[in-house]
């Protein structure tokens, strides 16, 4: 009924509007992966998929008001629970001299660092989609922004919570027990209906870029508890406080960058805290030639004891992002989380090239050491190549 009335109040907003160009585009694309350890308990080695995700834009007012419609669809050859469907964007966005508002459905993303995005917190990850759990699922808000002289405030009313997405008994990575999402608890009397809030606060002091933010809500990241009856583990979502900071200032070729939180509200974890620290220096002209190299370099750590809370506790993360500057906009990131301590390692590795102005293909990989009683030893199986071809519309 929540998401009806959403759509049912967007429609009323741009009805009997003046009418203008409706612009519709979108992107269609075929998805291979192949699991280099092999069928797993699953009894498959490759994997593929396909996915459609449309954009509808319509603006009016002389460019104030502006009207936004993404749908997603994925249908996966294995997983049920990955073939599904969500509306990434439904939201009007209204834009005033010195304030905008948006209300629907939509997506935001704070964070500046690499290895992990603390202070991203408003869109729930939908799990299923991709290990490095960048997607996010649509979130209903009512987002004011006022822009002044002293910095951007946000405000944001969160009024609806959606469960995180995982993949089914058939999928793949998966646990070694299924994730019954249908059974999640919640510390909240109103469970999924709660309504959520937070503000963000940002300026730039010169080379300098600051932001503060504090959420108070159902927590997007939830325990995972053992059932032994039913051999599956279960959700929890505790009601959380968090507090967060991202700096960024940039000094010729350096990009130092820093994001941190505190979190509180947890009954089973109590406070938490967490940091990203580091810096990415850019070679523009590589060897004589139009491309940039990137180096990265970050130190990621949280004071969690329980060696199951997070395989990030104390790591750190080197990459080189390559950067051909080419007519097929070619990219090339890899990645090495590593825990001096325990010697675990996580491997990763991004590419993307266009073909003409329609196509654009991607590679990317994951790959994972086991060494010790970890999160990662969980996953140390479920090393994979992605190989996916995308035409957009």
């Amino acid at each position: 009924m929540r998401w009806r009335l959403l759509a049912i109040g967007l429609g009323l907003l741009t009805y009997n509007v003046p009418a203008l160009a409706w612009e519709w585009r979108g992107e269609v694309g075929l998805e291979g992966r192949y699991f280099t350890a092999g069928p797993g308990a699953e009894g498959y080695w490759h994997n593929s998929s396909a996915y459609l995700q449309g954009q509808l834009l319509h603006e009016w007012n002389d460019r104030r008001d502006l009207f936004t419609f993404t749908p997603f669809f994925r249908v996966d050859e294995n997983d049920p629970e990955r073939t599904h469907g969500d509306i990434r964007e439904l939201i009007w966005i209204h834009v005033a001299d010195q304030w905008e508002s948006r209300i629907g459905i939509g997506k935001v993303f704070w964070g500046v660092t690499e290895g992990r995005h603390l202070v991203d917190i408003i869109n729930q990850t939908d799990a299923v989609e991709q290990q490095d759990l960048e997607s996010k699922l649509g979130q209903p808000m009512i987002n004011l922004s006022t822009v002044r002289s002293w910095g951007t405030l946000d405000f944001y009313v969160l009024p609806g919570f959606r469960p995180r997405t995982y993949a089914g008994v058939d999928g793949r990575p998966s646990l070694p027990l299924p994730v019954e999402a249908d059974a999640a608890r919640y510390a909240s009397s109103a469970e999924e209906n709660r309504i959520d809030g937070a503000v963000r606060w940002q300026h730039m002091f010169g080379r300098l870029q600051l932001a503060l933010s504090h959420f108070s809500g159902t927590g997007r990241e939830p325990l995972l508890f053992i059932n032994f009856f039913e051999l599956q583990y279960e959700p929890y979502y505790p009601v959380i406080e968090q507090s967060g900071i991202e700096l960024q200032y940039l000094l010729g070729g350096w990009l130092f960058k820093a994001e941190a939180i505190r979190r509180s509200g947890n009954r089973f974890e109590g406070a938490m805290r967490a940091a990203d620290v580091g810096f990415e220096f850019t070679q523009p002209g590589l060897w004589g030639t139009g491309m940039d190299l990137g180096w990265i370099v970050e130190y990621l750590w949280e004071d969690r004891d329980d060696p199951f809370a997070s395989a990030l506790s104390s790591d750190v993360l080197l990459g080189n992002r390559m950067t051909f500057n080419d007519i097929a906009s070619t990219e090339l990131l890899w990645g090495l989380i590593w825990d001096p301590d325990t010697g675990e390692r996580i491997y990763t590795l991004e590419s993307s090239r266009r073909f003409g102005s329609q196509w654009r293909a991607t590679l990317e990989g994951q790959f994972y050491s086991r060494v010790g009683r970890s999160p990662l030893s969980l996953v140390a199986d479920e090393d994979m190549i992605q190989l996916e071809v995308i035409r957009y519309f």
